[in-house]
This record gives C-alpha cells, sequence and structure tokens, in this order.
C-alpha cells in the first residue's frame, strides 16, 4: 500500500478515536442530566402528588376551626 495512503489512514484512525471518545463523554454527561432533572423535578411532583391533598385537609379543617370563633 501507498505511504502516503496508510498514512492518511492512520490519521483517520486517530480521528474517529477522538469522535468516540467525545461521543462517550456526552453520553455519560447526557445520562447525568437526566437522571439530575428526574431528581430535580419528576420525584417531587410525584411526592406532592401525595402530600397536597394531606395539606388541603389540614388546611380546610384548620379554616373550619377558624369560623367558629370569627
Amino acid at each position: 500500500m501507498d505511504p502516503k495512503i496508510q498514512q492518511q489512514l492512520d490519521e483517520q484512525e486517530v480521528k474517529i478515536n477522538e469522535i468516540f471518545n467525545s461521543v462517550k463523554k456526552i453520553e455519560k454527561y447526557m445520562k447525568i442530566t437526566f437522571w439530575v432533572t428526574v431528581v430535580v423535578i419528576v420525584l417531587p411532583l410525584i411526592i406532592m402528588m401525595f402530600a397536597l391533598p394531606s395539606i388541603i385537609s389540614s388546611y380546610t379543617t384548620a379554616l373550619s376551626g377558624l369560623e367558629g370563633i370569627i
């Protein structure tokens, strides 16, 4: 094989390896971003689905208790 072609192939291999490493890093950052989003946004929403009815119930109970005072 021609040395010039071999050199070009070697350069392409190095560039492809750099691209591969870059893609792996991006994939890792995307996974981290996904899990941070789940913990910061989705998990509190799920907790609020269960906590909000209890909060509303205690709030209305407190308001009905104040109704007798006024």
